[in-house]
């Protein structure tokens, strides 16, 4: 796989934007035409949609055929523009840049279309703006498919000497082919030293080999085993993994009490079957409480979301709202990609088709508490689960690091071969909380009004298994499920999924993987 780990070795990159420009102006469009820009004047994105500089033919992923027609690629940055200033959720903090005069690609122009303001901790308000492939957008989100070995990688040091290692194993992967599990250390790849490369070069092979790995390619991997730090190697070939969001379920005996365990990692569509067998197999073992592993999920589909904190909760959570939207202030009633009147979405007590039949009951634990692990990278759908469950009067309890803060979704929007990912709305719950910007917390005693959770500080644990009731974040919340206090407990933390590492070495050498549209993210169909 290629995802959710960044590893960054120089202390931050550059964002300019363009200057607004003012009066009017024109400039050719598609197919020679001109295309007239007012500055604070929008026509409708419409005018501009699937005029392409390189039209699709055929199908597009979604089984239709294709609706590009011949443009250009101001065409392009002129639907952005429109589309931005109808659909963004802070349109009016967007500088109003004349397409004409925006230098660089499409994407470049997409860029810069976003606030650039600032949340009281020095974090950027709009962190989750993107573009992917479309057709491997649908690939991903429909079935969980990426190219890679079946692993992810987690930083630990960014700086030389590094430390990059296995985070997670995926099953039926390459990597599970021979026998690679979770905590190996990678000492090389293709013969390039990870842990102290300084080149350009070196740094260029690494990113490619680990992250982007071409379908076929073949790359050779020098590792140390966990425990025993003997060196192997082996060697890899890229190729479609299909990813289990729901990889382990299992059951914790805790005094007299029995504690499910589900580790959960992507809200995809195939995750609608995977929760609703472990929600049964949990539910046919009597247990009593649940340990909900969401520290890699990054979210997805914000009904998958929904029909979760329903398993989790039962019928206490009938009738009540888990989400509500709240679009930009020119739609105060309406939703303006559906055009219908907003409705909250309920705690979906039946499937809703993604990959159980639609209207099919949902098993439920009837639970009025969960205990949760999260990391920096529980983002989004994940976050709407914990603050779902609150609004319903649900206790939550938190175990890890803040969660990444992110109560924004979006509409994937398809133009001319490229899904566009721009904030639309904000998310609130029953009782109408939406203000998490910052993440929720267990620790931090600054944290903003309504985003502070009962739980301990607890860190990622790559020396075991995932499930295993030794691992780090979940040894502690079965002791304090068992006691009712945090633990003291003694170990270095690995950097939560999602989170770069920041440092500075010669030449500012940085590794980055591409942003994966089904995780850090709360998406509508």
């Amino acid at each position: 796989m290629q995802r959710k780990c960044i590893l960054v070795l120089q202390a931050a990159a550059l964002f300019v934007l363009a200057a607004c420009g003012g009066g009017g102006s024109s400039s050719f469009g598609p197919s020679g035409g001109s295309i007239a820009y007012t500055a604070g004047v929008f026509p409708a994105s419409s005018t501009f949609a699937n005029q392409c500089e390189t039209p699709r033919t055929g199908m597009c992923p979604w089984g239709a055929a294709c609706p590009d027609t011949k443009g250009s690629a101001l065409a392009e940055k002129h639907f952005l523009r429109s589309w931005t200033n109808e659909l963004y959720l802070w349109y009016s903090e967007v500088p109003d840049t004349n397409p004409a005069s925006a230098t660089g690609t499409v994407e470049d122009y997409f860029d810069t279309l976003k606030t650039a303001a600032v949340l009281p901790s020095g974090q950027l308000k709009d962190r989750f703006h993107f573009t992917y492939d479309t057709a491997d957008y649908y690939a991903l989100s429909t079935a969980g498919v990426t190219q890679g070995y079946g692993i992810d990688w987690v930083v630990i040091e960014a700086l030389p000497p590094r430390l990059v290692a296995v985070e997670m194993v995926q099953p039926g992967g390459a990597a599970a082919g021979v026998g690679i599990t979770r905590g190996a250390e990678l000492d090389s790849v293709d013969g390039v030293d990870v842990v102290n490369t300084y080149t350009q070069a070196g740094v260029d092979a690494i990113n490619s080999a680990l992250f982007t790995p071409a379908s076929g390619s073949t790359h050779t991997f020098v590792f140390r085993d966990r425990g025993t730090g003997a060196a192997r190697t082996v060697t890899l070939t890229a190729a479609a993994v299909t990813e289990n969001p729901v990889p382990t379920v299992t059951v914790n005996t805790v005094g007299s009490s029995k504690v499910g365990y589900i580790l959960f990692n992507d809200h995809i569509a195939t995750a609608e079957l995977a929760l609703q067998n472990a929600i049964q197999q949990l539910a046919a073992a009597q247990v009593n409480d649940l340990v909900l592993d969401m520290r890699y999920n990054g979210g997805g589909y914000l009904d998958i979301a929904a029909e979760l904190a329903y398993m989790i909760a039962g019928p206490a959570t009938n009738g009540l709202t888990f989400e509500k939207l709240q679009f930009n202030s020119k739609y105060p009633t309406t939703n303006p990609v559906t055009q219908v009147a907003i409705t909250p979405t309920p705690f979906y007590s039946t499937a809703q088709g993604f990959s159980v039949a639609t209207g099919t009951a949902l098993p439920t634990l009837n639970l009025p508490r969960v205990y949760v692990l999260t990391s920096g990278g529980t983002c989004s759908a994940s976050e709407a689960v914990i603050n779902g469950l609150r609004g319903a009067g649900i206790t939550v309890y938190q175990f890890g690091a803040d969660t990444c803060g992110k109560p924004y979704g979006f509409y994937v929007k398809d133009n001319c071969g490229t899904s566009y990912f721009s904030i639309e709305f904000k998310g609130v719950n029953n009782q109408g909380f939406g203000d998490y910007p910052e993440g929720f917390s267990a620790t931090r005693s600054d944290a903003l009004p309504g985003t502070s959770l009962p739980g301990c500080a607890a860190s990622d644990d790559i020396t075991h298994e995932l499930g295993d009731p030794l691992e780090g974040q979940l040894a502690v919340a079965l002791s304090y499920y068992g006691t009712g206090h945090c633990p003291v407990v003694s170990s270095k933390p690995s950097l939560p999924r999602g989170v770069a590492a920041v440092g500075q070495v010669p030449n500012g050498l940085a590794l980055r993987v591409p942003q994966n549209p089904v995780r850090d993210n709360r998406i509508l169909r």
